[in-house]
């Protein structure tokens, strides 16, 4: 039977190294009336119960939907959520990172929060009641999907960011003028044929009609996948952690 004790030890590792990803560890949130959301979680390593520390609130692309809360963190995702948890950043910006998964996408209307994102807000504020987070120091950032989302959850509930940063997605133009003062770093493909650049290029607009400034970077020779480029801009981290609501 040591085959058995053996396989069981295998299946037991296996299941151990997937509640911690790169630092992620893994969590369920499940609400007062029972709806349930995985998610996942970057503790920083230096972290002081006494100081408060800013929050990275990463959405998705539909490469990491599901319930595995493992495609979250995975693969197109490394380069969105990986950014702010590397040693040279947390050494000089301490910040948690939260990353809940969706089974599907997060926006299906533009007039208003899915369930899945109203989950989203109740898992950000049991961190800030688990966690010393600086509210004025919490920050949203998503990709095509997630990029939907990130304009979604902005727009809706504007006093929780102080910051965004929304890849490829779209929102609706018509509420541009609750997220005016708001910093906001848009970046699009102008090749994208998923997604077109014309959605990122209306919300920047509005926005700069509403008498906002965001920053748009448009990259003229690629489509969908903008990750790396986007990720590997120098300024990105220090523009971001610069933000204060």
């Amino acid at each position: 039977m040591r085959w058995l004790t053996l396989l069981w030890m295998l299946l037991a590792t296996a299941l151990f190294a997937q509640d911690d990803i790169d630092g992620f560890k893994a969590r369920v949130y499940r609400s007062a009336s029972g709806d349930t959301l995985p998610y996942r979680i970057f503790i920083p390593p230096s972290y002081d119960a006494q100081k408060q520390h800013p929050l990275v609130l990463w959405l998705h692309g539909a490469g990491g939907a599901g319930s595995d809360n493992v495609r979250n963190v995975s693969d197109d995702q490394i380069p969105g959520t990986r950014l702010w948890t590397k040693p040279e950043n947390q050494a000089k910006h301490p910040a948690f990172v939260l990353v809940p998964q969706s089974p599907g996408n997060w926006v299906d209307a533009l007039d208003g929060l899915t369930t899945e994102m109203r989950l989203v807000v109740e898992i950000l504020d049991s961190i800030k009641a688990e966690f010393n987070i600086d509210v004025g120091r919490v920050y949203v950032a998503g990709q095509s999907d997630g990029g939907y989302g990130t304009w979604n959850l902005i727009t809706q509930r504007p006093e929780l960011f102080a910051a965004a940063i929304p890849l490829c997605g779209g929102g609706d133009p018509r509420l541009a003028r609750r997220i005016a003062k708001m910093p906001i770093w848009v970046f699009h493909g102008r090749r994208d044929d998923v997604i077109p650049v014309g959605e990122s290029r209306r919300m920047v607009d509005a926005i700069r009609k509403a008498g906002g400034r965001p920053r748009f970077t448009e990259y003229p020779r690629i489509g969908h996948d903008i990750w790396e480029p986007t990720f590997a801009e120098p300024q990105l981290v220090p523009w971001l952690f610069s933000q204060r609501r």
